[in-house]
């Protein structure tokens, strides 16, 4: 293996892809550079010293692609002006020292907005934030490379750490101005993919990281650590990472105090660390262990004196060997002595909790940064453990997507710190930030709550990563069962839920390297120009075709029902969770749903494959059984990506020459199963699953929300039993050879749409709940279903009603005008309780994102 300095970077640019003014030096030498890095994406520098920068920053790493060579542009040169024009943008500049007079760039088109020098970054929609610690809601983002409001977007990449051709630490030359212009005018893919292209591609995750991780800040001891593992097990609740937070070290002499660092087990906890760690990976966990590093390595520890070896350090006063990022002889005694001998016990990757800011003994220099970039690196040894190289720490700023997965702080317990996460999550895409870890259910403060519980791990369910995590308080732990029966029946349920959809989360985790898409996306990502898709912060893209709109405010006492106000695009959907709720699109909703789901949409044309293995395990090996569930309608296509049959650190020796870790393991490599729907014709095609191993593999089709088909088999030699359960129908093929060179076909029958939305029963079931007045259920009830006066005018008199909740109103309504199809459809004319006020909510919005 090469050292942990060897990555894959590729800082110089090409030099046609220059322009600069003279080569000379002295009073002669140039004091600008531009870099045309596409047609779109222009890196700009101003240099006082006459000399510029060419290595590689933790911003960017890449400034030359072979695959695409040289975007074309022209430039018009004078003594005193230089004008760079490609199909996209034009810059102007008056070769004096960079201003907002002398350097401006003009994306063009319709808009044709200016950026003006100001050196800031800006990006109107937002990214992401080095920590929630603290936060009760609300906290400000830091610019990503998206926009809105204007037709550009810039990251200014002048005071970020470099790392220097050894791939050891550097800094810059002060006074030097470096940054970039994303001149997109609002095509927000095209700019994440280029701003993937400069920084470098999320890593490919191993599929364990997908399942649920377990995570408290508790003095657990081995056998209560195991005991509550095992009790995971006995409630059918499935783990994939057993995480050990800060405990798992001795205390400091002074046992009052008791220190934030330390790589010593307490023999009063863990007498044999070794044997606990081979329990948990008996039971198919991978291990974590939390780590600050900040206060160096005490005398008291274990492992003192072989570090103090390693670094030649005098020992003789029992002195405290300090942590100091910036002392490479230092770093690798922290990895090769001190790491690497906890790791041989059974440590596979290291949670790196930094707190203790951006400081070094080098200005310029982040701890942080350097913790991630090698540790990550490090972690190239233990692949044959962990599949892929893995930390999990803390986002350093504009790059952290090469180091997954970020630990993303510690909320306050509220319903504003729930309501916040989603949106959160969503715009860390904006900067590439995608596989953000959340401590699900909260932190610490706050109150406790079963429904905010439930509400939040629903969130996690559809969140990049699923950790439950609380701080030490007796009172606060989120083991499902502490909670009252009907909460943990559901958490139960979503924590399960969460390993069924491991076979889709593996496939969009491969997706998202080799195709620039994180698995969540802000709605605005796929509709730019639809103004409504900006107003909605809380509602996301999970995969392609799925919608999620999480409830973060509690409960209706008259409905109990949560609701969460959301926009549909063009379309057709059906929820997930309740296939006989129907939506036409383009349009707001106010979707309602009781504590036991939130809503989840699926558009026509979806196929979502779900592991529907009879018994699920730790550690979630590739699925025995398969369900495919298909939302018809429209075509649809997937490709279930499953894992190479050689394991990826055989494949090729990565570490050779700097290998992109990120896509060492080329996508044909990957076993890979095409699934496809013909609309029209009703067929759906199953395989043939290429790079396979000929095992058998039990496969489920399930029509979503469709009960009304005959199925014909065109399976030679297999019995096809078909059920309809609910809202769906199902067909199970029984075993089917997954290596079947041609693959098979089901015909289903032609054309098949989605079920019709049966308004009065939908209603019905709504107003029954409902905790009022019997007698004010009448005139609702009498709205909805009398036929003797307009549709538009029954709507009026529903929502006029006196005495009548606003949510049982609203949630009436969703079911009245969900599906255009049904008769006596409210779809076209449904209004909203306060629709004014949201009316004047939106307006606000779109004055922020939308074009006037």
């Amino acid at each position: 293996m090469a050292d942990r300095y060897t990555f894959h970077s590729r800082p110089l640019a090409d030099p046609k892809a220059i322009v600069t003014g003279s080569s000379g030096k002295g009073s002669s030498a140039s004091h600008y550079r531009f870099t045309v890095l596409t047609d779109r994406l222009l890196r700009y520098e101003w240099s006082p010293d006459g000399g510029f920068e060419d290595r590689a920053s933790t911003s960017v790493i890449f400034r030359r692609f072979p695959d695409v060579g040289v975007a074309n542009f022209l430039t018009h040169d004078t003594v005193d002006s230089l004008r760079i024009t490609t199909d996209y943008f034009q810059l102007s500049y008056d070769k004096k020292k960079f201003s907002a007079d002398g350097l401006s760039v003009k994306v063009l088109g319709d808009r044709g907005d200016v950026w003006r020098y100001d050196g800031k970054s800006y990006g109107d929609l937002g990214g992401t934030a080095r920590t929630l610690d603290g936060a009760y809601g609300r906290v400000d983002l830091e610019p990503g490379v998206l926009s809105r409001k204007k037709g550009y977007a810039v990251l200014d990449d002048s005071e970020s750490m470099l790392w220097d051709k050894k791939g050891w630490i550097a800094v810059r030359e002060k006074g030097r101005v470096d940054g970039y212009v994303f001149a997109y005018d609002g095509d927000h893919k095209a700019a994440i993919r280029d701003f993937y292209r400069i920084s470098g591609k999320q890593p490919v995750l191993p599929r364990w990281t997908l399942g649920n991780w377990w995570s408290r800040y508790h003095e657990y001891s081995a056998g209560e650590y195991l005991e509550l593992m095992d009790r995971f097990k006995s409630e059918g609740i499935p783990l994939n990472v057993g995480v050990v937070d800060m405990d798992w070290w001795k205390l400091t002499l002074d046992r009052h105090k008791a220190g934030w660092t330390g790589y010593s087990w307490r023999r009063d906890l863990f007498p044999d660390p070794e044997g606990f760690l081979k329990e948990l990976h008996k039971r198919n966990l991978r291990v974590t262990l939390n780590d600050h590093p900040a206060d160096g390595i005490a005398s008291y520890e274990d492992l003192y004196e072989a570090v103090a070896k390693a670094l030649d350090f005098d020992t003789s006063n029992g002195a405290r060997i300090e942590f100091d990022c910036t002392d490479k002889k230092f770093l690798d005694a922290y990895f090769d002595v001190l790491k690497l001998t906890i790791e041989k016990q059974g440590v596979d990757f290291w949670w790196i909790d930094w707190q203790q800011g951006n400081k070094t003994k080098i200005p310029g220099v982040d701890p942080l940064w350097v913790l991630n970039h090698y540790h990550y690196l490090t972690s190239r040894r233990n692949v044959k453990t962990i599949d892929r190289p893995l930390t999990f720490s803390r986002y350093a700023g504009a790059g952290s997507h090469r180091y997954p997965i970020g630990f993303s702080g510690d909320t306050q317990i509220t319903w504003e710190g729930l309501e916040f996460q989603p949106e959160f999550t969503a715009t860390a895409s904006n900067i590439g930030y995608g596989w953000w870890s959340h401590d699900i259910g909260g932190h610490w403060a706050g109150v406790r709550s079963n429904q905010l519980t439930v509400r939040w791990v629903q969130l996690g369910v559809f969140s990049p990563i699923m950790r439950l995590h609380s701080t030490k308080n007796i009172w606060n732990s989120k083991e499902p069962w502490n909670f009252e029966k009907d909460a943990f029946e559901i958490i139960r349920a979503f924590l399960i839920l969460r390993h069924r959809l491991i076979p889709f989360l593996y496939t969009m985790n491969i997706r998202a390297v080799h195709e620039s898409e994180p698995l969540i996306q802000p709605l605005y990502w796929n509709h730019p120009k639809d103004d409504e898709a900006y107003t909605v912060p809380t509602q996301y893209y999970f995969g392609p075709n799925l919608l999620v709109a999480p409830i973060t405010s509690p409960d209706s006492t008259a409905s109990l029902l949560g609701g969460v106000r959301a926009w549909l695009p063009k379309g057709r959907y059906i929820d997930v969770f309740h296939p006989h709720l129907v939506y036409d699109g383009d349009r707001y909703m106010h979707l309602h749903r009781e504590l036991t789901h939130i809503p989840l949409l699926a558009k026509e044309g979806t196929i979502l494959p779900l592991d529907t293995s009879p018994k699920l395990v730790n550690g979630s090996p590739r699925p025995t059984e398969i369900t495919i569930v298909l939302v018809v309608g429209k075509d649809a296509h997937f490709e279930l990506v499953e894992e190479p049959e050689k394991s990826t650190h055989e494949h090729t020796n990565e570490d050779e020459g700097g290998v992109d870790l990120a896509t060492n393991v080329p996508l044909s490599a990957y076993v890979r199963t095409p699934i496809t729907w013909n609309q029209a014709e009703g067929k759906l095609s199953i395989g043939p699953e290429w790079n396979g191993t000929g095992k058998w593999r039990q496969w489920n089709v399930t029509l979503l929300g469709h009960t009304n088909t005959d199925i014909q088999s065109l399976v030679p030699g297999f019995r096809v039993v078909r059920s309809i359960e609910g809202e769906d129908t199902t067909i199970s093929l029984g075993n089917v050879h997954r290596w079947d060179p041609t693959g098979f076909e089901l015909t289903l029958g032609a054309d098949l749409q989605l079920d019709v939305v049966d308004i009065q029963a939908r209603a019905f079931e709504v107003l029954h709940r409902c905790e009022m007045s019997y007698d004010d259920k009448d005139p609702i009830w009498d709205a909805v279903v009398e036929s003797g006066d307009k549709v538009a005018d029954r709507v009026t008199r529903l929502l006029n009603l006196k005495n009548v909740d606003a949510a049982v109103k609203n949630a009436v309504m969703e079911v009245w005008a969900a599906d255009g199809r049904a008769e006596g459809t409210a779809a076209g004319v449904e209004g909203w309780v306060d629709a004014k006020r949201e009316e004047r909510e939106v307006e606000e919005v779109l004055r922020e994102y939308v074009i006037v």
